[in-house]
């Protein structure tokens, strides 16, 4: 090679390496294998997957002459015909083509007028999207045809039918906008003494009364701003701004604390003493029902509720006399006793009048205890709406023979209640 010859450098250039014919085809595979899954998963959650929907409608029942009773949610009236009406649901649906999408049923309310009553009710069903309007036409198509069919004493009206669909928010303000309702409801009661943690949303007008931060008694939401609690717990001060008011199941951290505007304790109670042991709470802000917080009923002057029919008192009271106490609400189901077995002589010997009622066993071991006091012993009606029936007022220790929980019996004094609260 000569001087003035031009030397020409060659890149170097990295041979590629050859993919082999099976592993592309591998990768091809496993990217349609990805596509066909995401594609699946998607046809699957739209298309196949059930979604929870809420409906709200209404009809009329015909020849019913006016009441106004018909409108309080309490009235045996309105009970009486708002089960009806749920049963007729409930047995249309079942036994339907959709009987697997129903969820629920209820009648919301009853607006009386001049020769008929408006039943408003509230439906859940589960239905995949693209079965969703299918549904809907279905639940109308059942509804109308329950209407159309007068078994027994009712006379309804299929035209007057109205379903519209709402949204799940709606539909809970609904339902906690009613008394007695519980978004969490156990099947069965565990094990207060003798009792069992409570679940969150259980007991959701079950309130803990704090003094300077403590737990002090346990109380009843009856409305937004009020609640009822037993006289004797304010026994050392009734000054509201010793008394917060708090919701849920532990007692701390505090849930959806409230503070007291005002205290109202019964006119003729007397400290020391037994009777009229019955006082109202006034918040100063009102309290937002959700699921887990809202009012339990309070039942009518003239409502009756038998000895032997079963009940619930719930609180954060000692687990037995002078015992420790619970981080979790408690909850104990115990039987109302005759007030003439509570009186005798190995009982509490006459003490019990009829402004009370006992509750709990003869044999003992379950019942309210210290801490209990002034909450609620509440019991479910045919339509698993709950009522208040007593309220923990006093007894001998806790769970021991012959002396069981006597209560305030809150028909004594639902007339008093209402005086001081409109409720």
């Amino acid at each position: 090679m000569s001087n003035n010859e031009t030397v020409k450098i060659r890149p170097v250039t990295a041979s590629r390496p050859s993919f082999p014919l099976w592993m592309i085809a591998l990768i091809v595979f496993g990217v349609l294998a990805i596509l066909g899954v995401t594609i699946g998963l998607l046809v699957h959650f739209l298309a196949v997957e059930n979604t929870i929907y809420y409906y709200q409608g209404s009809f009329k029942v015909l020849d019913i002459p006016y009441n106004g009773n018909y409108q309080r949610e309490t009235s045996l009236e309105n009970n009486y015909l708002s089960k009806i009406l749920e049963t007729k649901m409930v047995d249309a649906f079942q036994s339907s083509s959709i009987y697997r999408q129903y969820i629920n049923s209820q009648v919301i309310t009853l607006v009386p007028h001049n020769n008929n009553v408006t039943a408003h009710i509230w439906l859940v069903f589960k239905a995949s999207r693209s079965m969703k309007e299918n549904t809907r036409r279905r639940i109308e198509s059942i509804l109308r045809q329950m209407l159309r069919n007068h078994t027994g004493s009712l006379t309804t009206d299929p035209n007057s039918l109205r379903l519209t669909e709402i949204s799940k928010v709606d539909a809970e303000k609904i339902i906690n906008n009613r008394c007695g309702t519980r978004a969490r409801m156990s099947a069965t009661y565990d094990r207060i003494r003798g009792g069992s943690n409570a679940q969150k949303g259980e007991w959701p007008w079950q309130a803990t009364l704090k003094k300077n931060g403590q737990h002090h008694c346990g109380a009843s939401l009856i409305s937004e701003r009020y609640l009822v609690t037993a006289a004797h717990c304010f026994q050392r001060t009734n000054n509201p701004k010793n008394y917060t008011v708090s919701f849920g199941t532990t007692v701390n951290p505090p849930y959806m604390q409230r503070y007291v505007q005002q205290i109202i304790i019964h006119e003729d109670y007397i400290q020391g003493e037994h009777h009229d042991d019955i006082a109202v709470i006034k918040l100063t802000e009102k309290v937002l029902f959700q699921n887990d917080v809202h009012r339990v009923c309070l039942p009518e002057a003239t409502q009756v509720f038998p000895p032997g029919e079963g009940v619930v008192v719930t609180g954060w009271g000692a687990f037995s006399y002078n015992g420790k106490y619970p981080d979790v609400l408690q909850k104990a189901p115990v039987k109302i006793i005759d007030t003439n077995t509570c009186n005798a002589r190995e009982g509490y010997d006459g003490l019990v009048s009829d402004t009370m009622l006992c509750a709990g066993y003869l044999e003992g071991n379950i019942d309210a205890c210290q801490g209990d006091s002034g909450g609620p012993l509440v019991h479910p009606n045919s339509r698993n709406i709950w009522y208040l029936v007593g309220i923990v007022s006093w007894g001998e220790k806790c769970g021991e023979v012959n002396k069981p929980g006597v209560y305030m019996r809150v028909t004594a004094y639902r007339n008093w209640i209402a005086s001081q609260t409109g409720i």
